[in-house]
Parts: structure tokens; sequence; C-alpha cells
């Protein structure tokens, strides 16, 4: 496994890092516990030594799963990356949207970084991940109600006590970025990007690359529609967001699958699949610093982390993105 250093910082975290966003089950139809502590301990045993969670994600679930699955490994071996300012147990700041529970019930989800409740978070975060220090602290989302300046001392404070070692923002575009750093030292910024979804090259990408701030890649396969395993006519089990987004009807699944296909020559002439032929493409990106992948199982977890082992020369990158400049997906 690769391993690259965040930003500025001393913190080095594998450019494959492990996803838990599934393993908490919400948004994702639910999910299976050991399945998902096992999926976490493969990818480790396979140099993916990072973990990104968030309270969120289950509402605390795959916090606790994260804590379940590294109980037993040394600290000081896995980077630990989670979030702060998405409360559902909480009615301040920003509605951001509602939700249900894994449970079915109806929840309200605010964008909050407020001094205090920071505070709360991050003891919550430390009590169901087992441990007592944080890598990488990250606001989840912008929250228009609270001053950057307010949530980014609150992390400065934090890092003094030791409970943060870094920290990291999610969601940021350059000038909340630029801002943020003001008040503490960021690593990084952790934001979409997929071959499908290239925004951030516009702004995010070159202030990164010119401040030296790492950039955290969410959702590289695009939940799964890079994988070339979504065919016209997939149906998701109830509860799954992608669902109601657009690069999943049948039109662009279609459009999607036809580029796959021009890129398949190469991931079989690499000995591997197309999820890891789009998943080191990804992080040979500019700027682009490492990829958070997802997985449900083991099999899934070994897979992503040998992403890394796929080599590509520039003519092989500029060759697969020659094909991706072609393909245009509809929005309507």
């Amino acid at each position: 496994m690769e391993h690259r250093t965040l930003g500025t910082s001393d913190l080095k975290v594998s450019v494959i890092t492990f996803g838990a966003w599934a393993a908490g089950g919400w948004m994702w139809g639910g999910t299976e516990r050991k399945d998902a502590i096992k999926a976490i301990q493969a990818a480790y045993d396979n140099g993916v030594t990072s973990i990104d969670t968030a309270p969120i994600y289950g509402q605390g679930t795959s916090e606790e799963i994260v804590g379940e699955a590294i109980k037993d490994l040394p600290r000081d071996k896995v980077q630990i990356l989670t979030k702060y300012g998405m409360r559902w147990d909480l009615a301040n700041g920003e509605l951001a949207f509602q939700s249900q529970d894994n449970q079915g019930n109806d929840i309200d989800i605010y964008k909050y970084a407020g001094k205090d409740s920071i505070r709360k978070e991050c003891e919550d975060s430390l009590r169901r991940l087992g441990t007592d220090y944080i890598d990488l602290y990250q606001i989840h989302w912008p929250d228009p109600t609270t001053p950057i300046e307010e949530t980014m001392e609150t992390v400065a404070q934090l890092i003094k006590e030791g409970k943060v070692l870094q920290a990291g923002v999610c969601n940021y575009d350059a000038e909340q970025m630029k801002e943020a750093n003001k008040y503490v030292q960021l690593a990084s910024n952790q934001v979409p990007y997929s071959m499908v979804k290239r925004d951030i090259e516009a702004d995010v990408v070159p202030y990164s690359i010119e401040n030296k701030k790492a950039i955290l890649a969410y959702s590289p396969l695009e939940r799964g529609l890079l994988t070339g395993k979504m065919k016209p006519g997939y149906l998701f089990s109830e509860g799954d967001h992608r669902a109601g987004l657009y690069f999943f009807k049948d039109e662009n699944l279609k459009r999607t699958n036809e580029f796959l296909e021009k890129i398949k020559p190469l991931a079989d002439e690499k000995n591997a699949s197309l999820s890891q032929l789009v998943i080191r493409w990804t992080v040979e990106q500019p700027g682009i610093t490492i990829a958070l992948v997802g997985a449900r199982n083991a099999e899934q977890a070994v897979q992503n982390a040998k992403a890394i082992d796929v080599k590509l020369s520039q003519e092989e990158i500029n060759f697969i993105t020659e094909h991706l400049n072609k393909l245009e997906l509809v929005k309507a």
C-alpha cells in the first residue's frame, strides 16, 4: 500500500482509505454489522490503515463499528478520520434535510458547528471509537449559521488538548478553505470527486495544490456507477438514496457503461477490475491525495485495496481521460 502525507502535516494516510458511510447502513438500505467489521479488518490486513467515518453515518453506528473493528489493532498503526457538524439529536443551526434512521424513525439533520456542539461531538466520537484521540477531525458540511472562526478555533483548542491531531474540512470551496486556514492549520479538504464529477478541478484543486492542502476524494466510484456492474433497470433496495440520483437513470447507466467498455481492455491487460482501474486513475489526478472507497464485505475491501497495485503510465492515464472527456451524462 502507498501512503501519502496530508498537506504540510505529519499525518500519513493510506492512498486507499476505507470509507465507512455504507458501513453505518443509513441511506444505504441497512447494514450487516459483522460483515462491516470484517470488511474493515480485511482492508487493514491489505494495507488500508486509514478509516473515514462520521457520527451521522447510522447516527453513531458507523463509528461504533469502526471502534469494534480496530479495538485489537495497534492504535498508532491506524488513522481514524471522523467528522463533526451534522446533528440529528439537536435542533440548531441550518436544517439540512429530513431523513429516517436505521429503524425507520423520522429524523431532522442539522448543519451545526458551534463551539459547545463540537466539544460534545468530539467526546461522543472518542467514546464510540474507543480511543483517546482522533487523527483527522473534519467539519462535515459548511455551517452558514456559525462563523468559521468559532468553529476552527474550537478545533485548534482540541488539538492543543491532544484530543485531535489534525484539522480538516469537507465540502468547502476554496474561499472557505482560505478563511478556515486563518484559525487552524488545515491539513485537508474532503470533497466529492469521480470521473463523472470533476467540478472541483475549477477552484478547489488549484487552491489546494498552491497552498499544499490534501484532497480526500470521496465517492470515486460514484456510489457504484463506475464499477460496470449496474445496468439499465437496476433496482435499489428500500431506503437506498441512490434511487433518486440522476447518475442512476437508465440513460446514464447506458452511457457510462459504454465508456467503461472502451477502457475495459486496459483493465484486462492489467489483470484488474474496472473499479480498480477507476480508483487508480482517480488518485493519479493532479491534487488528489487519497481516495475514500467503501465496502460492505471483506471481499470488496480486499479488491479495493488491490487497486493500488495497478500501475498506469501517463500515456495510459491520457487514454482513459480522452475517452472520459467524450462522456456526457443527462442531468434532467
